[in-house]
């Protein structure tokens, strides 16, 4: 301190320099943090040449409170004002990537998510120096904003009959503006943002708490917990039932300006080329439970006829013994099931929810090509590895099969081309096409060239899973395909839909006779103004469909 003292001595002007830059960048930081928005369309000038109430009331409090606890409730309000800051900046993020705020109380495990996906797609030194860039951020911010807190507070007490004064004022025009609603580019000159965050944060806690308990009831009714096994899908008997996902398939891909000319081509074409093997399809939209991510919650929403749109209602599905569409076929005992699952690179418990006796995973499949960014495999090498290890075998059951497609996974760089069937061996031969493809972090920063990736990305994905239906589909093939959710916003654009299409495709004109009712889109394109279910609906709806009968079980 004597040090600091003497050269404020030597350098007076200097000194003065510096105190008023600390001291403005001071009320800024303040200023800013108790008007920031959560959401990136609204870090625009007017919502922040707003007067925020709470900046009036805490000066209030401070200049009635004795140095001590002055300094301690500065330095408690400044963290907490911090906190909210990285709470805003969590929003922000969720919405862009997933279109919700950050859950409190439910997404924190999604930040490790988060940094798999960064390690998966641009190396994990590059995701160890952003997670410790992070962690060190969200300290910075907090402490930063502390000590600024502190500083005005002790500013404000330097002169108490100006600062109390100046207090009234702004607490005179804050009510004024307030009642007689007085705005600046249409928002409100008076705020009281982190007051009412304050207040949603807490509802949503309370809110997430409660929808434990009345989801936990939800899970325990089924409509069919109670359906004896010789009555569940007695018309698809005999059948080889395939239920797949194509990652991020959604509305946008089809209607898009940039992305649908090439994806509609492409499904007009493999449609064609399906109905030259014999091929037909009709195709609907269902309204996703997520957007942008967490893809489980979508299969999940699918196959169990629940809303699952959130962590907490994932667990409490997969421990219950809510009946899935998977496991539907495995209690008539009349199916083998399997899975196959390119994207699980660690234990998945799910498989027993799931009913699916046995399960391939990432490692299990034999591939000794190269990674396509987040995903593991080209989706036609997962394709031919299920026909190889199960679908060619001789059984006395026919098959029922989840397979999950990952090529169309973000960020869309490199993507696989197909490659003759015949030539697809360990992998290997994606080597060069790996090589010679986009880089992650050339795509990423570029919207339209997201974009026109994705785009070809979905193309791709369409393209191996129903070639793979024309070389190796018979007369009992029935192939259930759909989205589990729309690509992040970046792609699908702001105010997008949830909506994703579903293709049911089957040589039995019985099979496509049975859904007639559902007024869906002869194709694999469905029409705009095809019909659109709630993703939930859909468990019910095929059951039901396909001969099923009710016998609720009570919750």
């Amino acid at each position: 301190m004597a040090y600091v003292r003497a050269w404020r001595g030597r350098h007076p002007g200097v000194a003065r320099g510096v105190w008023w830059a600390v001291t403005l960048l001071s009320l800024v930081l303040v200023i800013g943090a108790l008007l920031l928005p959560n959401r990136m369309a609204a870090l625009q000038v007017n919502r922040f040449v707003r007067l925020p109430g709470e900046a009036i009331i805490g000066a209030a409090v401070m200049l009635a409170l004795p140095r001590r606890p002055r300094i301690a409730l500065a330095a408690l309000g400044g963290a907490v004002l911090g906190a909210l800051t990285v709470l805003n900046l969590l929003d922000i993020g969720f919405m862009e990537y997933l279109g919700r705020d950050f859950n409190l109380v439910l997404d924190w495990g999604l930040l490790n998510d988060a940094q798999s996906y960064l390690a998966d797609t641009l190396g994990g030194t590059t995701a160890v120096a952003a997670a410790i860039g992070v962690v060190l951020l969200v300290v910075l911010v907090i402490t930063v904003t502390a000590l600024a807190t502190v500083r005005l507070s002790n500013i404000l007490v330097r002169d108490t009959r100006m600062a109390t004064r100046g207090t009234l004022i702004a607490g005179t025009a804050w009510i004024t503006c307030s009642v007689l609603g007085f705005q600046y580019a249409g928002i409100p000159v008076a705020s009281d943002r982190v007051a009412n965050r304050l207040q949603s944060e807490a509802r949503q806690v309370r809110d997430t708490i409660r929808d434990e308990a009345a989801f936990g009831k939800e899970t325990r009714s089924d409509t069919f917990g109670n359906t004896p096994a010789d009555q569940l899908v007695p018309d698809l008997r005999g059948k080889d039932m395939i239920f797949t996902f194509i990652e991020s398939y959604g509305r946008s891909a089809i209607e898009d300006p940039i992305m649908a000319p090439g994806v509609d081509a492409t499904l007009q074409a493999r449609t064609e080329a399906l109905a030259k093997a014999g091929f037909h399809a009709k195709s609907g939209w269902l309204t996703s439970a997520t957007y942008g991510g967490s893809s489980w919650l979508g299969h999940s929403t699918t196959l169990s006829g629940l809303w699952v749109d959130n962590q907490q209602r994932y667990r409490t599905v997969m421990a219950s013994d809510h009946l899935s569409l998977t496991k539907v076929f495995k209690k008539t005992g009349a199916w083998d099931t399997v899975g196959v699952m390119p994207g699980v690179q660690k234990g998945w418990p799910e498989a027993k929810y799931y009913g699916l006796d046995k399960v391939y995973n990432a490692f299990q499949m034999g591939y000794q090509g190269p990674k396509f960014s987040w995903s593991t495999m080209p989706d036609q090498y997962a394709l031919e590895a299920f026909q190889q290890l199960e679908h060619s075998k001789e059984r006395d059951k026919p098959l029922m099969s989840e397979i999950i497609l990952t090529s169309s996974h973000q960020p869309w760089a490199p993507i696989p081309k197909m490659v003759g069937w015949d030539e697809l061996g360990d992998g290997s031969i994606f080597d060069g096409i790996e090589a010679a493809g986009n880089k992650a972090s050339d795509v990423i920063a570029d919207s339209t060239k997201s974009k026109e990736e994705y785009g070809k990305s979905i193309q791709y994905s369409v393209t191996a899973l129903t070639e793979w239906l024309e070389r190796y589909g018979s007369d009992d093939t029935v192939l259930v395909f759909l989205g589990d959710h729309q690509p992040i916003s970046r792609v699908s654009g702001q105010n997008a839909s949830r909506d994703v299409p579903i293709s049911i495709v089957a040589k039995d004109p019985k099979v496509l006779d049975k859904i007639a009712s559902w007024n869906w889109t002869d194709g694999l394109r469905p029409a705009h103004n095809a019909p659109v279910w709630k993703m939930s609906s859909f468990r019910d709806r095929f059951l039901t469909a396909y001969g099923s009968t009710k016998h609720p079980k009570k919750g």
